[in-house]
C-alpha cells in the first residue's frame, strides 16, 4: 500500500483541475462513448511519413511527381519489334552453346510525340508494321497523315527522361539503335493458355489416384471452410480460371548481334510470348545506360533509301 501523505503538504497543493496530468491517476476507459481510450497516444517518432521521422515532405504537383521519375525513366526511345522465333549461337574457340532470340524491326518510325507542355509528361509513339488504308479507321488516317508515315499495325508509347529523347516524327528507328553488348528490357504479352485448372495454374498436387477416389483425380477440392471463416471463401483463393495472356517483362537482356541488312535484333535467352508477337525494347534501368548507343538517327531521306537498298 503507497504511503499515506503527510498532512502538512495538504494546504500547500492547488486544486486537482489545477494540477498537471503527471500527478493525476491514470484512468484508460475503452469503448466508442470515450473515443475507444482515454490513455495517452503512445508515439511511435520514427515510423510512417511524420515530421519526426525524418523522411522528405512528399510534393502533390506535377513537376515534383516527373522529379520522382528522373532516376528510373530511359533517356531514349524503344523500338517495336516482331519475335521470329529462337535459335543458338557456337563459339568454336570455346564450343559453348548460347540460345537466343531474334526479333525483326519492320517498318518502326515514331509516330507522335507526348510533351510535358501538353500532356504532363514526355513519351514518343512509335509504330510498326503496315496496314491497308481500307481496315483503319479515319480518326487513324488522319493521325497517320498528319505524321506523314504509312498506317501503322501496331503502335505503343514509351517514356523517356525529357526533350531530348524525342525523336523527328517520321524517323526511321533500326536494328542500329541498339549496339552489340548493352542490355535492354523486354516486355510482351505471354502465351494465353486459356481456362485452366488449379493443377496446371497453381501447381496443385491433385486427389489420389486410388482408395475410392472416383473422377476427381485433378479437384482442387474444398475451397473453404465452414463457420470458422465466415462460411465463404476468401478473397485471393487459388482457383481454377483464366491463365496467361498478360504482360511479361524480361529486364537485362544482352544484345548479342545486330544485323541492318536483314533488320533483325538477336537477344541472349528466351522472351516471353509466341512466335509473331509484338516486343517492346527499351534500355535497360537497372545497368548504366549505354555510352556508345546513339541519341539520334540519320535523317528520313538516308534511311528511306537505306532501306530501299537492302530491300
Amino acid at each position: 500500500m503507497a504511503p499515506k501523505m503527510p498532512t502538512s503538504w495538504a494546504p500547500l497543493l492547488p486544486p486537482t483541475f489545477l494540477l498537471p496530468d503527471a500527478f493525476l491517476p491514470l484512468t484508460a476507459k475503452r469503448g466508442v462513448k470515450y473515443g475507444w481510450t482515454t490513455a495517452p497516444a503512445r508515439g511511435k517518432p520514427n515510423r510512417f511519413n511524420q515530421a519526426t521521422a525524418g523522411l522528405p515532405t512528399l510534393a502533390h504537383s506535377p513537376a515534383a511527381a516527373l522529379a520522382r521519375k528522373q532516376a528510373t525513366l530511359p533517356l531514349r526511345t524503344g523500338a517495336l519489334a516482331i519475335k521470329k522465333g529462337m535459335t543458338a549461337l557456337y563459339d568454336a574457340e570455346t564450343g559453348r552453346r548460347t540460345p537466343c532470340t531474334v526479333v525483326q524491326l519492320d517498318r518502326v518510325q515514331v509516330v507522335a510525340h507526348r510533351t510535358r507542355a501538353r500532356h504532363g509528361y514526355f513519351a514518343v509513339q512509335v509504330g510498326c508494321g503496315w496496314k491497308h488504308a481500307s481496315n483503319v479507321t479515319r480518326p487513324l488516317l488522319g493521325h497517320f497523315a498528319q505524321a506523314g508515315v504509312s498506317p501503322k499495325r501496331h503502335l505503343a508509347e514509351f517514356r523517356v527522361k525529357d526533350e531530348r529523347g524525342l525523336l523527328d516524327v517520321g524517323q526511321l528507328i533500326g536494328p542500329d539503335w541498339f549496339v552489340e553488348g548493352q542490355f535492354v528490357d523486354a516486355r510482351a504479352n505471354c502465351r494465353g493458355m486459356g481456362f485452366e485448372g488449379g493443377m496446371k495454374r497453381w501447381g496443385f498436387k491433385g486427389q489420389g489416384a486410388s482408395h475410392g477416389n472416383s473422377l476427381a483425380h485433378r479437384i482442387m477440392g474444398s475451397s473453404g471452410p465452414s463457420q470458422g471463416s465466415g462460411s465463404r471463401v476468401l478473397p485471393g483463393k487459388k482457383m481454377p480460371g483464366n491463365m496467361g495472356g498478360q504482360q511479361v517483362t524480361v529486364q537485362n537482356v544482352k544484345v548479342l548481334k545486330v544485323d541492318v541488312e536483314k533488320g533483325i535484333v538477336v537477344l541472349n535467352g528466351c522472351l516471353p510470348g509466341p512466335a509473331g508477337c509484338v516486343v517492346k525494347l527499351q534500355d535497360a534501368l537497372r545497368v548504366p545506360w549505354p555510352t556508345d548507343a546513339p541519341m539520334s538517327l540519320p535523317v528520313m531521306e538516308t534511311a528511306t533509301a537505306r532501306v530501299e537498298a537492302t530491300v
